[in-house]
């Protein structure tokens, strides 16, 4: 079964974002975290919205104090498929900080590892917290096709298990008892949104006018899901536009920024003034592309187009100012707070849905503003 989580507003998601901890970090009890979080919701200038985002942490809090699970003695392990990720960085602040700071775990408890690109690595590090009778593991797979041999070692271990960010096949999925589940967000739909934030431009994407969408799409890893759905997606909502689209170019650069530089100046290198769109199947990758664009004399919005997913921080202030088409914001605060409180439930005994998804939402010269405020 699945599970659709819908975005939060800015207003709730402001009260909710705070400063990322260090290991070091106290943990508050949860009563406490949510009063507090209650008090400067309070501040929030729209009356309702305040009351709706106090109500919400106030919740969260009683839920997490109510459930009766130990959460301050649980032993959690994590693992994260690369630290450098700057998508994942911060995922994983936030998810510590939600952890201990909003519903009680000690960061003492909580190991969290880099797995380093190598799945061989991030084995290891899972057989590790096995061994060490970690009470639920948080894992994002260097390779989502990975995850039938991760799940049978965590299960026979009796360890419940949450995967985040690569989804593992359906398959996969289909097979799930209600002890191990998938958090993330439906790459389809961020796929779409970068696919309509070029169809809503003046032209439509068809900057020279000849009747067509000329792009390039910087992609990911083509074996991990999000980056195949981004890339099919992006490119099917200007078809189901009734658009037509040429592709010229379309090189892996596995999420990494200087990869994305790399590929973009090659791709105009070859194709010139013929290229209208640029697709990056995430903002690192599109804030080098900008590099390259700009290097070559391009204008974003003028002469050429670019969208990327993630809604970092630099992609959103860069898409207010005009030097990004649009980007897509991945929700890594709600996707971090599904994985706490379904962690809590877990350790409870409770089944879970295999599949739990957060809504992706599209940012925008419109919306730039609201969701930078909302991260800062």
């Amino acid at each position: 079964m699945k599970k659709v989580i819908s975005l939060l507003t800015a207003a709730a998601l402001a009260a909710s974002i705070m400063v990322g901890c260090g290991a070091e970090s106290a943990a508050p009890a949860p009563t406490q975290a949510a009063e507090t979080k209650a008090a400067e919701a309070a501040d929030a200038k729209d009356e309702t919205e305040a009351t709706e985002a106090a109500e919400a942490a106030k919740d969260t809090g009683d839920a997490a104090a109510a459930s009766g699970v130990d959460v301050a003695n649980a032993k959690v392990g994590i693992s994260i498929y690369k630290f450098d990720d700057n998508f994942m960085t911060l995922y994983r602040t936030e998810l510590m900080r939600y952890l201990t700071e909003d519903l009680g775990f000690q960061a003492s408890n909580i190991t969290i590892q880099d797995g380093k690109g190598d799945q061989a690595e991030q084995t290891n590090q899972i057989n590790n917290f096995i061994n060490e009778g970690r009470d639920i593991l948080i894992l994002n797979l260097v390779q989502a096709s990975s995850a039938p041999q991760i799940t049978d070692l965590c299960t026979d271990a009796g360890i419940p298990v949450i995967y985040i960010n690569r989804e593992p096949e359906a398959d996969e999925e289909a097979r799930w008892d209600g002890t191990v589940t998938y958090i993330g967000c439906d790459a389809r739909q961020s796929g779409t949104f970068q696919g309509e934030e070029i169809v809503e431009t003046p032209n439509g994407g068809d900057i020279n006018g000849d009747g067509k969408v000329s792009y390039i799409m910087i992609q990911g890893d083509p074996e991990n899901v999000d980056a195949q759905y981004r890339t099919e997606f992006s490119v099917k909502a200007l078809t189901d536009a009734g658009i037509e689209v040429e592709e010229l170019f379309l090189q892996r650069g596995d999420w990494d920024q200087a990869k994305g530089q790399q590929l973009t100046q090659d791709a105009l290198t070859q194709f010139g003034d013929q290229i209208e769109v640029v697709f990056c199947n995430n903002d690192a990758m599109a804030l080098g592309a900008l590099q390259a664009i700009e290097a070559a004399g391009r204008v974003v919005g003028e002469d050429i187009y670019l969208v990327g997913v993630d809604a970092l921080v630099e992609a959103c202030q860069n898409v207010l100012d005009g030097k990004m088409t649009g980007t897509v914001f991945n929700d890594h605060i709600a996707q971090a707070h599904t994985v706490g409180d379904t962690a809590v439930k877990m350790l409870g005994g409770e089944k879970v849905d295999s599949v739990i998804m957060v809504d992706y939402s599209k940012v925008t010269a419109e919306n730039a503003q609201s969701v930078l405020d909302a991260l800062s």
